[in-house]
């Protein structure tokens, strides 16, 4: 788990751009999604045996208390025995009450070094969830860079030099269909025109010589 952490920090702590150049590591975002699976394996495990030891403790406090109190009747019972001057149940209970209460205060040193692995596994755990946290948060930075990194490549092949001279071609051919376009439409009002202008003068021609023609009569 130190290895994998160890690992992990290198290649977080690596700047973005020299991660990109290095041959093992063209893709900085998936070796790091790996990464973060990996240790979501090992938080789940951590947690996992957090809960193990927790229950375990329960478990010693309760045989802690069985056996605590169960030297302490012994020990009232010997008391009760002794007071009636029944010697074998006397010797009964005082053999019972001191196994008991050897039992009970080796519970006492297990449940000690129990709780104390507790907390430290507890420690451990909420540690690796703050690093899992920090690594969640290394990649949105990373996905950041990237994102503006391959904007930036498309940007400049945008602005690239034979890309902007296909453009320009573009450019230019789409104007010459516009001057073509203008020019027959155009053409096509002159001509409109010129035939408007002279039926209007056939007409006017017309008219005249239909007078002159009367007049002359």
């Amino acid at each position: 788990m130190t290895n994998l952490f160890s690992r992990i920090k290198q290649t977080i702590s690596a700047d973005f751009h020299e991660v990109l150049d290095k041959k093992e590591q063209k893709n900085p975002i998936a070796m790091l999604n790996q990464y973060l699976r990996d240790c979501e394996r090992e938080v789940e495990k951590v947690r996992k045996l957090v809960e193990r030891q927790n229950l375990l403790k329960e478990e010693f406090v309760r045989e802690y208390h069985q056996a605590s109190n169960l030297a302490e009747k012994r020990k009232a019972q010997a008391a009760v025995a002794e007071k009636a001057g029944e010697a074998e149940l006397l010797e009964f209970a005082n053999r019972e009450h001191q196994q008991f209460q050897d039992r009970a205060d080796n519970l006492k040193v297990s449940l000690g070094k129990v709780t104390e692995d507790l907390s430290n596994l507890e420690q451990k755990y909420e540690e690796m969830k703050h690093r899992l946290k920090d690594m969640y948060i290394k990649r949105m930075e990373l996905m950041g860079r990237e994102n503006v990194a391959r904007a930036t490549h498309r940007m400049n092949q945008v602005v690239d030099s034979s890309k902007a001279e296909h453009s320009y071609t573009r450019f230019n051919e789409m104007e010459s269909y516009l001057d073509r376009l203008e020019h027959q439409v155009n053409t096509a009002y002159h001509r409109d025109t010129i035939d408007s202008r002279i039926a209007v003068l056939e007409k006017e021609m017309h008219q005249t010589e239909e007078k002159t023609h009367s007049l002359s009569q």
